[in-house]
């Protein structure tokens, strides 16, 4: 996935929205590069079960580093309808590859409302950027 197409929350998490060929949108959620470097060496994640209710600004799942534990949020409310498992068991993809292998969960958004409060790329590049000058 292009990083410059998807769309970001304050939390860092990514989104890239799609439309079912039924006329369902779904969000596939992932964590960005920049989380992923702040926490360093990851040891540990936790995704959230096929079927689960999420609302937006509430817990997904976690990941945890040999820095801290830190909770990944749901960007949009939904239902979650499929999981990556596989970078669960491998999550040497969700480093190098968080935009793409590194995907976590996709969601079926049941409330697009949700999506006007998410950043584009320019927007979150600069909340890093004010981020990492406060570290």
């Amino acid at each position: 996935m292009n990083p410059d197409e998807l769309k970001y929350t304050k939390t860092h998490e990514w989104v890239a929205i799609e439309t079912t060929a039924d006329g369902k949108t779904l969000a596939i959620v992932g964590i960005t590069d920049f989380a992923i470097q702040s926490l360093a060496d990851l040891v540990f994640l936790e995704l959230p079960p096929v079927g689960k209710e999420v609302r937006a600004g509430e817990p997904l799942g976690q990941v945890e580093s040999v820095k801290a534990v830190s909770d990944v949020y749901s960007p949009v409310t939904g239902r979650v309808v499929e999981v990556n498992s596989r970078v669960a068991e491998r999550l040497e993809d969700l480093t190098a590859d968080p935009f793409g292998k590194g995907w976590l969960a996709k969601l079926e958004v049941t409330d697009r409302t949700d999506l006007a409060g998410l950043l584009d790329r320019a927007s979150y590049q600069a909340q890093c950027a004010a981020e990492a000058e406060e570290h």
